[in-house]
């Protein structure tokens, strides 16, 4: 056997219960684990063909490069990393308040970052996190990408994910339907007799799912045109006012709109009142957050009442659990917060 050709080594194959290590990476890229270790850690120095080659791999076995390498599996860092959309508005702020009460109650302390409703940026975001190794992760909703999905398997680290409901999550699970709350608003304004419906949204994934929930039902009464504007975020007054603008500038007619936010759900009110037209009189409106503003606006605001701080409180009551007490069994938990459909004046 030529010396330059050594035996190929045994095949290994990383499982949850098994962290992928550095030599996964290299066997999959088919490069040695100097060149790995040395893209990892002097990437500016590595031909850009090869580097991306090694980072294909490393996101393709889920490995966590850590900053530390000596007792960091010993010592907790007291860390819990939380993801959310914005800050913009305060749609995530009772959450994320909850969250960081109830950790720093606990000697934990938060360490924050804004994903723009982007899992793209989510996993860049990850990337830099699990280098860190906090002790427990807290995600907005249960899309991700598939590379982001694979680390955080394999990672070992303690996951919640929030502001949402799925079959498969990553590991807990703490929110909501958002289906459901899309069928409830179509139900609620079909009662009320409306007929015409428009909606202005974010790109944002959730409000998606809740629209399409919406369509849904509107489908299953004889109702297919639904004229949409899709804004992107984070959510303004100035947007939801563009955004009904949008609508009657292209010569829709419709008798409701239903906005993905309270916040655009201002902004159209603001639009309607800039254009001569009333608030139910000419169209009717429906918010989702229920903002402590949306019960001060003129009309009132109808919304979707989502307990955030509830959300925040649950989800970190199942880190402290895991983290604290790791026997019991708290791999099955799943919290459903339910939501409270909200009539005020606008509708």
């Amino acid at each position: 056997m030529s010396h330059d050709q050594p035996p190929a080594p045994r095949r290994r194959t990383a499982t949850p219960d098994k962290p992928p290590t550095l030599v996964d990476v290299a066997r999959v890229a088919g490069v040695s684990p100097i060149t790995v270790s040395r893209t990892l850690n002097q990437p500016e120095i590595v031909r850009p063909a090869l580097r991306e080659k090694v980072f294909r791999a490393v996101r393709k076995v889920g490995y966590v490069p850590a900053m530390m390498t000596a007792g960091i599996h010993e010592e907790r860092n007291r860390l819990v990393s939380i993801l959310v959309p914005t800050v913009a508005n305060s749609i995530f702020s009772d959450t994320v308040q909850a969250l960081i009460d109830t950790l720093t109650e606990a000697n934990y302390q938060a360490l924050i970052g804004l994903t723009n409703y982007s899992a793209e940026r989510e996993e860049q975001l990850l990337d830099a996190i699990l280098r860190r190794r906090p002790d427990g992760i807290v995600l907005t909703g249960t899309l991700h990408t598939e590379a982001s999905r694979v680390r955080l398997s394999r990672s070992g680290i303690p996951i919640v994910e929030c502001w949402d409901l799925a079959k498969k999550p990553l590991d807990m699970l703490v929110g909501f339907s958002h289906e459901a709350v899309g069928q409830a608003v179509a139900d609620y304004l079909l009662g009320k007799g409306y007929r015409r419906f428009a909606a202005v949204t974010l790109d944002d994934p959730r409000g998606h799912r809740r629209y399409a929930s919406l369509a849904a039902t509107l489908h299953k009464h004889g109702i297919e045109n639904i004229p949409t504007v899709v804004l992107p975020p984070p959510a303004t007054v100035q947007l939801g006012c563009a955004g009904l603008g949008q609508l009657l500038d292209r010569g829709e007619r419709f008798d409701v709109v239903v906005c993905s936010s309270d916040t655009l759900a201002h902004g159209v009110m603001e639009e309607a009142t800039e254009r001569g037209l009333s608030v139910p009189g000419h169209l009717a409106v429906m918010g989702f957050g229920d903002l402590s503003t949306a019960a001060h606006l003129h009309p009132a605001l109808s919304s979707v009442a989502i307990n955030g701080s509830e959300i925040g409180t649950r989800a970190a009551q199942a880190l402290l659990q895991r983290l604290e007490r790791p026997d019991e069994d708290s791999a099955r938990v799943r919290v459903d917060t339910g939501f409270r459909l909200i009539e005020r004046q606008s509708t």
